[in-house]
């Protein structure tokens, strides 16, 4: 009886080890991904900066320009900055290879839960409430329409959606072009507690079921 009680300690002090060690991993890979993000964008200020140094002012026209009233702010400008901070925090470029399940088919759970959360998910223990397609949608198009899904889907409180990403037969090449961007988001939202690759009949290798966090409490 001793035996098999050190035996289990054990083994749950190799599980906790595990879990710890995929944390570390999935807070590297998203540290990596927004210095990659950060770089980029300020090597973008700095190509912009070398294109206009040489530039001159136009020289005084004389002409006198009519006063008008002030245009009431708007907000236009505002959505385009909420969609830039989007697409920088959400990277095409974050390695999950490391973060992601190969036990029953493809899938990712946060490294807290349980072993059990993946194999619940693919049963349908937490019945489907909400769908989004992304079907001939542009990268950046998908990218927006997913963060803005995963915001409403946590408001109205649902646990489990569906997002279809499609298998990529009418792509260039037959290569799916959104199927591994929309598994590199779905990880990087912090709503998002796990995934799973559908059932054939709810997709397939075409659609991820996805768990949330549910409406926050407060």
């Amino acid at each position: 009886m001793k035996a098999r009680a050190l035996s289990e300690l054990k083994g749950l002090r190799q599980q906790l080890r595990a879990q710890a060690q995929q944390q570390q991993r999935l807070e590297q890979a998203q540290r990596q991904a927004q210095a990659k993000a950060q770089a980029r964008a300020r090597a973008e200020t700095d190509a912009f900066a070398l294109s206009v140094q040489h530039a001159v002012p136009l020289p005084p026209s004389g002409r006198v320009m009519p006063t008008r009233p002030p245009v009431a702010p708007i907000a236009a400008q505002r959505l385009q900055d909420n969609h830039a901070v989007l697409h920088a925090s959400l990277s095409d470029e974050m390695d999950i290879e490391r973060l992601l399940e190969t036990d029953d088919g493809l899938s990712f759970k946060r490294p807290e839960l349980g072993p059990d959360v993946t194999r619940k998910l693919r049963k349908g223990t937490w019945a489907l409430q909400g769908q989004l397609d992304l079907h001939g949608m542009r990268s950046d198009e998908a990218r927006q329409a997913l963060a803005d899904f995963v915001r409403h889907a946590t408001a109205q409180g649902w646990r489990c959606v569906r997002v279809v990403h499609g298998k990529g037969l009418g792509s260039p090449g037959r290569q799916p072009v959104l199927k591994a961007k929309v598994q590199r988001w779905l990880i990087q939202k912090r709503e998002v507690l796990a995934w799973v690759q559908a059932k054939a009949s709810e997709g397939g290798s075409g659609a991820l079921v996805v768990l949330l966090a549910g409406k926050p409490r407060g």
